[in-house]
């Protein structure tokens, strides 16, 4: 028997035989120590430093990996996979044959060998693979394939869509929303639900899936053969004021990224100024799945940067590392080391180098992200855009287009899916129908907590439950600055900073700051601190010149429903750095007040790029 431990889950063909390896796993000195296995599967030499199944990377490395080995694009197939079954049927795989990258074929090929063999030896593994014995794995993978087809289903009937990103990430939003979220899809505005947010919002079909077989009402069957069409509850983005269960409205790329970190920001101050020693009411976390396209934007890095320096912990986000965009291999314009970067911006990092079938490595890094609490965490997870098709997964082909009628039963038979479309085994339906029941006690145990709190705490309550309500208190605005005619005259932005401090005084949500301007902008509420990663019960908010990041962070406060009401600011010309963000303001009812001062010609000093 072999087995390697890093690897718990499925069989499959092993590598021809060379020299075994040893595998280290390189995790920060500040979650796990360091240690070693040793693989006793024979890999190419190519494979070693992907054989480890998930890194916790503490030093610079490139995870772009280069078509640029020493072995043909034949050399190894991936086996059929049956339902349950993995054939070895290779004749017939050789016209079926899905590939990954060179490196990432090897680490995906090396990562199934690993997988604990029950009872084959070395010689007749690669002929002979067992059934998976765990029903639960089984039930699991079934769960994982009815996710892929009613996405691959919903864009063929619309003949729109991008079926790639929810083949390969299924996995991983399984994962989230069946054993890790909390959540009461009865009730999807919950004031203390976790987050998600899709930043790679053109993924959809992933999130329209999971809230389907979840028990969200705004997604049924019939909602998911809708996608795409006029007046349907399915857009093909995801979109807050269509769709209930869908926190954010996403879609250009990288915005989501930004609400996700106004998102954690909100839930840190909520938390900070409400919960006690002996009574928690906030306390929940922020995830995001974001794509190489989001990477590439700009507003992805400004936001990500303050969400490091904030230590924004409760912040996880999953880097769906395809490698595949629309104009096809990101080998053409993106070789950064992704995880280098987020690192400098005071990451905690993870790589989970197998994001198809290890599934326990995606577990693994979930624990370790939340075992961070200073710092958000990215976790790197290697995926295969259109996971499943024969002839299209690892393709720009499959971005962005439905795969058509032959590819799609050429998926079905490659993955052993005899079902017809939008069809949801039954054993599937029945294990996701306990989240009804979950969320509901999951709601009914904090509603009691928050009772209990009310009685402790009284006033600190009754400030909470009228800040998640929505509503402004009674007479806010007789707290407002009167003017008339005969008042002394004065710049309009110094009349703005009187009314906003006047309103921080009767507004305890009132929240906000400025692009390095506040000094100018007159933005600063004079009775609070800054807001840090060490003082997050402040209300000024320091930006830094990050414009777009400042919008797309501030929808994210207004949106995530603890009646937080964000303002920023900036000269009115730089408003075209961050226009992107205001227009999904007034898209999706972000209620962001946004403020522009130096909008005259009279001042002229700067000249025409500043006013």
């Amino acid at each position: 028997m072999l087995a390697c431990k890093s690897f718990p889950s499925l069989s499959a063909p092993l590598l021809p035989q060379q020299q075994s390896t040893p595998l280290e796993l390189i995790s920060p000195s500040t979650t796990t120590m360091a240690s070693s296995v040793t693989c006793p599967i024979a890999h190419p030499p190519a494979a070693t430093a992907a054989c480890s199944s998930l890194s916790c990377v503490s030093h610079p490395v490139s995870d772009r990996l280069l078509p640029s080995h020493a072995a043909s694009s034949s050399s190894f197939l991936l086996p059929k996979f049956n339902g349950l079954r993995l054939s070895s049927n290779v004749d017939q795989h050789q016209r079926q044959q899905q590939l990954l990258p060179t490196d990432r074929r090897y680490a995906h090929r090396h990562a199934n060998a690993c997988r604990c063999c029950r009872s084959a030896k070395v010689a007749a593994a690669a002929a002979a693979v067992e059934t998976l014995e765990k029903t639960d794995v089984a039930l699991m993978e079934k769960s994982i394939n009815t996710i892929r087809f009613l996405s691959v289903d919903a864009v063929e009937k619309a003949n729109s869509g991008h079926p790639g990103l929810p083949m390969g990430c299924a996995p991983m939003g399984h994962i989230l929303f069946d054993e890790v979220m909390k959540y009461n899809p009865k009730n999807p505005h919950w004031f203390n639900r976790d987050r998600f947010v899709l930043s790679a919002g053109h993924g959809c079909m992933l999130q329209y899936a999971l809230m389907h077989l979840a028990g969200y009402d705004s997604v049924t069957i019939e909602d998911l053969k809708q996608f795409r069409q006029w007046g349907s509850r399915t857009p093909g983005h995801p979109e807050n004021f269509e769709t209930p269960g869908v926190e954010v409205t996403t879609g250009p790329l990288g915005q989501g990224m930004a609400n996700a970190v106004g998102l954690a920001l909100a839930e840190k101050h909520l938390a900070a100024r409400y919960n006690k020693p002996d009574a928690t009411i906030v306390d929940h976390y922020t995830y995001v799945i974001l794509g190489d396209g989001c990477n590439m934007e700009g507003i992805s890095n400004e936001a990500c940067s303050l969400a490091g320096h904030w230590g924004l912990g409760k912040l996880i986000a999953f880097y769906d590392d395809n490698h595949i965009s629309i104009d096809g291999s990101t080998e053409i314009a993106f070789t950064e080391s992704v995880e280098t970067r987020f690192e400098s911006l005071g990451w905690h990092t993870i790589w989970v180098k197998n994001g198809n079938t290890d599934y326990d490595a995606i577990r693994a890094a979930i624990q370790q992200a939340k075992a961070v609490k200073d710092k958000p965490t990215m976790i790197k997870v290697t995926t295969t855009i259109g996971y499943g098709s024969p002839n299209k997964s690892n393709t720009y082909s499959v971005h962005g287009s439905a795969l058509g009628p032959k590819e799609v039963e050429a998926t079905r038979q490659n993955l052993g899916w005899p079902y017809e479309p939008f069809f949801v085994p039954e054993d599937v339906r029945s294990h996701w129908s306990k989240h009804v029941k979950e969320g509901r006690s999951l709601e009914a145990t904090w509603e009691g907590n928050l009772a209990n709190y009310e009685r402790k705490y009284p006033t600190d309550a009754a400030e909470f439950k009228g800040l998640i309500s929505g509503k402004l208190p009674r007479g806010w605005d007789n707290a407002l600055p009167k003017y008339t005619p005969d008042s002394p005259a004065d710049a309009t932005r110094n009349l703005s900073q009187a009314c906003l401090n006047a309103l921080a005084r009767v507004l305890p949500g009132l929240i906000g700051g400025s692009a390095d301007l506040a000094s100018s902008n007159m933005t600063l509420l004079k009775m609070f601190g800054d807001f840090q990663k060490d003082s997050p019960t402040e209300r000024n908010v320091r930006f830094g010149v990050r414009e777009h990041g400042m919008g797309a962070i501030c929808n994210g406060i207004a949106l995530h429903g603890g009646g937080l009401i964000p303002y920023c600011a900036t000269f009115f010309v730089f408003t075209d750095y961050m226009r992107a963000a205001i227009r999904i303001s007034a898209l999706c009812g972000a209620g962001v007040i946004y403020i522009m001062t130096h909008d005259s010609i009279g001042l002229g000093e700067d000249g025409p790029t500043h006013q």
